[in-house]
């Protein structure tokens, strides 16, 4: 059996922190794995990801200490059933706006009695050849909330049996609320829904989690309770790094 030490942490009331990763490397994830981050989301929504990279990568986060888990492109039944079936033990479902929403990716998500998962996890050998007794309880589904249509519904999306937290994308709730983050106004109100989606979840006991570019952006949301965040991914950190060489190289200011 294959614990998801992630969601354990989480569980026990503990952060759990993460990267994503965007740039369709498996070898990247295979580097990052043992660094001791507790997990690594394959983000099939926006990064260059194909199946077959996506299964590699899988594969080559299990090899270190990290949880392999992964964004979908959408919530979808064959999309989010197939990143299950080649060994993603977490799964984040973008765009959810209602508990409709949240109902069907936690349908997708679990097997029968719980959902309606398809049998045909062909992938998964890695785990074991019991993986299917204990997916529905190490699995770790976490909803996107991040427009202002899944703001005004986080009570009842968070409510949603199946659910176990959430992943807040502050961008896009940022422009689903037409706010400007120059602005200081602005950033407070910007603050204060993810402040008031955070205290959604933890008024229906899931757990908090929000998407981060850094430690810095990071550090007040886990102050506030947050225990599913990402601190940046390899394309920040390539970047970044880059620009530090040249910055002292006197090359860029």
């Amino acid at each position: 059996m294959k614990f998801n030490k992630a969601k354990e942490r989480m569980l026990d009331g503990k952060a759990a922190l993460g990267i994503e990763i965007c740039l369709g490397s498996p070898l990247a994830a295979e580097l990052i794995s043992p660094m001791g981050f507790d997990y690594i989301v394959v983000d099939t929504q926006h990064g260059s990801w194909s199946e077959d990279t996506t299964m590699q990568a899988f594969r080559a986060i299990a090899l270190g200490s990290a949880v392999p888990m992964a964004r979908a492109r959408s919530n979808d039944f064959g999309l989010i059933g197939r990143l299950l079936d080649v060994g993603a033990l977490g799964i984040i479902v973008p765009m959810v706006n209602s508990a409709e929403d949240a109902e069907k990716a936690a349908f997708a998500v679990r097997y029968p009695p719980s959902g309606g998962r398809s049998g045909g996890e062909f992938g998964t050998g890695f785990y074991g050849n019991d993986y299917s007794k204990w997916a529905n309880e190490e699995v770790f589904l976490a909803v996107q909330i991040e427009t202002a249509t899944g703001l005004d519904n986080a009570d009842a999306i968070m409510s949603v049996d199946g659910v176990d937290g959430c992943w807040i994308g502050p961008h896009d709730l940022s422009k689903s609320l037409g706010l400007d983050l120059t602005n200081p106004k602005d950033k407070s109100d910007h603050n204060k829904a993810i402040g008031s989606i955070v205290d959604s979840c933890h008024r229906q006991g899931k757990i908090s989690g929000i998407s981060t570019q850094s430690i810095d952006m990071a550090q007040p949301w886990l102050d506030k309770g947050c225990q599913f965040v990402t601190l940046g991914g390899d394309v920040e950190w390539l970047i970044e790094g880059a620009e530090e060489t040249l910055r002292r190289l006197g090359r860029i200011s």
